[in-house]
């Protein structure tokens, strides 16, 4: 087990060069295990009403519209096999950081993360698109279920760079039009931003009736603060430099990303968002089991 856990730690896969080889490391060593796909499509949807015909299958049949109506109404579906995935990756400069511990960057950790979770899809035969975005979107990658669209995801991925201030709201909104058919959205961010505006742009993406996930991920120096000395602080995102004692910082600082963790995980509970806090020293595997192996309880019922 500890062999297994070493093979997924952040540490060794910083000693991996390359976005692709990371990610095939992760493939190999756990997705590719998993037969049945943890991802769902949806496999009818209700479109509409018509009369029916001699021939049509009974069960088919809406008896409540007989009732009202006294006529004979059949309910018709529209198919749709596969799932559809669109994979958010934040790239403004707070997902850089890297904490003194740390092996990878947030950024880093989350192309991991994303580009994982695109093999999965891919192999599974459904379907994957990309939207990197920190002030703006600076790259969408249109769903394509083409085995050789990962070339392309790996790509646009492995390009992305830490710059820039970010704005989940404005940005979920925007690709909320954008995205025009219903799929799963997962978002790879650290969501350092207002919760009112991000939950709001989160809500737009259900009110179109996608399925939502979100992943916030943080430095292990974010969550716990351990530093003891006087420090300076580098502003991210168009923030001043700070010079100060830590320690001074240290409960008011914890007190205050507490409230805003609560917020925006109450917030994504009440807009049926599923919603996992990552640290970046995580193992991997660890981080896709605790998606993935829920989707399989549901998938073998």
């Amino acid at each position: 087990m500890a062999q297994k856990t070493t093979y997924f730690d952040p540490e060794t896969l910083a000693k991996i060069q390359g976005l692709s080889l990371r990610a095939q490391h992760i493939v190999e060593g756990y997705i590719s295990g998993v037969h049945r796909s943890p991802f769902h499509g949806y496999s009818i949807e209700f479109a509409e009403h018509r009369e029916y015909a001699p021939g049509d299958d009974l069960r088919y049949v809406d008896w409540k519209v007989f009732g009202k109506t006294d006529k004979y109404y059949v309910k018709q579906y529209e198919e749709e096999t596969n799932l559809i995935a669109y994979l958010l990756l934040d790239t403004s400069e707070s997902m850089a950081y890297r904490g003194p511990q740390a092996s990878l960057s947030k950024l880093e950790y989350a192309k991991c993360l994303a580009a994982s979770l695109a093999y999965l899809i891919l192999q599974q035969q459904d379907s994957a698109g990309l939207a990197t975005f920190a002030g703006q979107i600076h790259s969408l990658v249109r769903p394509s279920g083409n085995p050789s669209h990962l070339k392309q995801l790996l790509h646009v991925l492995e390009q992305a760079t830490g710059a820039g201030k970010t704005a989940t709201g404005p940005i979920f909104h925007d690709l909320a039009e954008r995205l025009n058919k219903r799929g799963m959205v997962i978002v790879f961010s650290d969501l350092f931003d207002r919760p009112e505006s991000l939950l709001a742009g989160l809500k737009h993406l259900r009110h179109r009736r996608h399925e939502v996930m979100v992943f916030q991920l943080l430095d292990p120096a974010e969550l716990e603060f351990p530093f003891r000395q006087m420090t300076r602080f580098k502003g991210l995102e168009q923030l001043d430099d700070v010079l100060t004692d830590p320690q001074a910082l240290r409960e008011a600082y914890l007190n205050e990303l507490q409230a805003f963790l609560k917020r925006v995980k109450v917030g994504c509970r009440e807009q049926r968002v599923d919603y996992t806090l990552v640290r970046t020293d995580q193992p991997i595997d660890m981080v896709l089991t605790s998606v993935l192996a829920p989707r399989m309880s549901q998938a073998k019922l």
